[in-house]
């Protein structure tokens, strides 16, 4: 997991430490439903974190960091995942790394079909759906509209419903066969 940045003597330290503590594991969590790739999550992810430690004081004054920092890590990940599509492709036919723990098939088929969205429906689908924000905050977070995210979770859902239901088909025909 990413380390916070060196801590300095504008005495917010322990707000910070316990901010990060709290959300740094759902965060990295939630850009990698975004973009399927966890070593780009991690990434992107400490990146928003040293973002927010440099501005502490404003995002703090302001009401609650944490939008502000999950909008910053799934831009810098959208925006890499996009310039690294093929290192991420190879990334995934070579497998995971060795420490990540066994995923669920039913995991995989969410994964797999998340991935095959683009990027800002992905996007809106994990924030609404897995996050359970309203279509006005995942607007807001987005910089789009509330029609406009509305829009993308349609035609995001029409396409992992399709994908998802060929997975389950296909795992209960190859079931049948084997069994």
């Amino acid at each position: 997991m990413a380390t916070r940045p060196e801590e300095t003597d504008q005495g917010y330290g322990a707000d910070f430490d316990a901010f990060y503590a709290a959300t740094a594991k759902r965060l990295v969590a939630t850009v990698y439903a975004m973009t399927g790739d966890l070593a780009e999550a991690e990434d992107a992810v400490q990146e928003a974190y040293v973002r927010a430690w440099q501005r502490w004081d404003r995002l703090t004054r302001d009401g609650d960091p944490l939008p502000w920092v999950r909008t910053v890590a799934a831009r810098l990940a959208i925006s890499t995942w996009r310039r690294t599509r093929n290192r991420v492709r190879a990334h995934f036919r070579h497998g995971p790394g060795a420490d990540l723990p066994e995923l669920s098939a039913d995991r995989v088929a969410l994964v797999e079909a998340l991935r095959e969205l683009p990027p800002q429906q992905r996007q809106v689908v994990v924030l609404y759906h897995l996050l359970d924000l309203p279509v006005e905050q995942v607007a807001q977070e987005t910089g789009a509209s509330s029609g406009a995210v509305r829009t993308r979770l349609s035609r995001a859902r029409k396409v992992l419903g399709e994908r998802l239901a060929d997975t389950a088909a296909f795992r209960t025909e190859g079931a049948a066969h084997h069994g």
